[in-house]
């Protein structure tokens, strides 16, 4: 995710190229909010630090949560089903969004493990906070999953999301799904700005 910030443009693949040092071994830099993914193209790669409850900064310049984002906090926490699963929004910024859940007894399927539908609701939430950052009124057009690993009651699971192209009124974003550091799952949700909001 740091690497992601400072390091080689994320267009290219998750990972940075090699032979670029981390931008935590070069700063000792401990913890970044996951939004600022997404904001690489604004900064330049000068040492982070919070400077407020929404607000960090990158050298001189300073990134705060802007009423788009607040919009997205709105839609969410108007989200009945993401809310009734325990969904938690844990960071928004422009094109980006991290939910968490964890999974409880009443998400285990007949196997013993979290029901995917689950699982792709809380990618699902993760991409629908992402795509409404923007401010307009967006929607999932399609989206699909693949399920890398399984998950058990108690596991808390995180979703990341990140924008990875925008055109016109439709987007594409990328969902990883984590327990911890390992990988549970990988989303891909197609988006569409409505013209004007529903009724």
């Amino acid at each position: 995710m740091l690497d992601a910030l400072f390091g080689p443009s994320t267009r290219a693949g998750r990972g940075g190229a090699a032979g670029h040092a981390t931008a935590k071994e070069r700063y000792g830099i401990p913890t970044l909010p996951a939004g600022l993914a997404a904001d690489r193209r604004r900064w330049t790669g000068e040492p982070v630090a919070c400077a407020g409850p929404d607000t960090w900064t990158v050298g001189a310049m300073t990134r705060k949560e802007d009423g788009a984002s607040e919009a997205a906090r709105r839609m969410f926490d108007a989200d009945r089903a993401a809310r009734a699963l325990g969904v938690e929004l844990v960071d928004i910024a422009e094109g980006s969004a991290v939910v968490r859940m964890t999974v409880t007894a009443d998400m285990v399927n007949g196997h013993g493990i979290a029901h995917g539908g689950c699982v792709f609701l809380l990618a699902d939430t993760a991409f629908a906070c992402a795509c409404n950052s923007h401010g307009p009124v967006t929607v999932a057009a399609a989206a699909d999953i693949d399920f890398v690993a399984s998950a058990r009651e108690g596991d808390v699971l995180t979703a990341e999301a990140a924008e990875r192209v925008g055109f016109g009124r439709s987007g594409i974003y990328d969902v990883t799904v984590r327990r911890g550091d390992e990988v549970v799952a990988e989303f891909r949700g197609r988006s569409r700005t409505l013209r004007s909001a529903p009724d």
